[in-house]
């Protein structure tokens, strides 16, 4: 015959135990924010964008993460090839935008259907880009590989506030610079800058 103290403490556990599991997966749900789930959204679109326009020569590699010189930075998309190297950031920002190439922030105006409107300060994806291409540039150099660097900006809502060669509107603009540069790099020099960013694990 069961204890029955002894089956009210199992129940009392199990209870407690689906209690935590239901308040972790809450709490995870919550931590991503409107904005974070629309930049990673917007990741999602552009990496699909690029993986469709790949060649055989191509090497994507996506959320790279960077540290050189007490700086740190994460490329959302990279591609390594014979034409050379590409950063391609990508930005998913609603609304108008105001500001200029150098500027370190710019302005967002986002309108709402019901009425009113709000202003909020963003990242300059182009001044965050250049910022990518010099980190990358010393974490290569450390490693005797000195090649040049290209880095656009993806606009998945195509509201850029300036215009400039820097600025991807297309996926057919995608394909035109990463298909285009004119570095050539060989095959061995490819594997070379791959395993510098993407080292094996032990």
């Amino acid at each position: 015959m069961n204890d029955p103290v002894r089956m009210g403490v199992i129940i009392t556990f199990d209870v407690f135990a689906i209690i935590i599991i239901l308040i972790a997966v809450f709490r995870h749900s919550q931590v991503e924010s409107p904005e974070m789930r629309a930049g990673r959204l917007g990741e999602q679109f552009a990496t699909t964008l690029i993986r469709e326009i790949l060649t055989d020569d191509d090497v994507l590699l996506t959320n790279v993460p960077l540290f050189a010189y007490d700086k740190q930075t994460e490329l959302d998309n990279l591609v390594v090839n014979s034409h050379g190297i590409f950063i391609i950031e990508v930005k998913n920002y609603d609304g108008q935008l105001i500001g200029d190439e150098d500027d370190f922030e710019w302005l967002k105006t986002s309108i709402y259907p019901a009425g009113g409107f709000k202003q909020t300060r963003v990242k300059n994806p182009m001044a965050q880009v250049k910022r990518q291409i010099f980190i990358l540039s010393q974490v290569l150099k450390a490693h005797y590989i000195d090649v040049g660097i290209d880095g656009y900006v993806f606009l998945t809502e195509r509201n850029s506030p300036v215009e400039s060669p820097l600025i991807l509107d297309t996926q057919a603009d995608m394909d035109r610079v990463i298909h285009s540069g004119d570095i050539r790099l060989t095959s061995g020099m490819i594997e070379k800058v791959v395993s510098v960013l993407v080292p094996d694990e032990e």
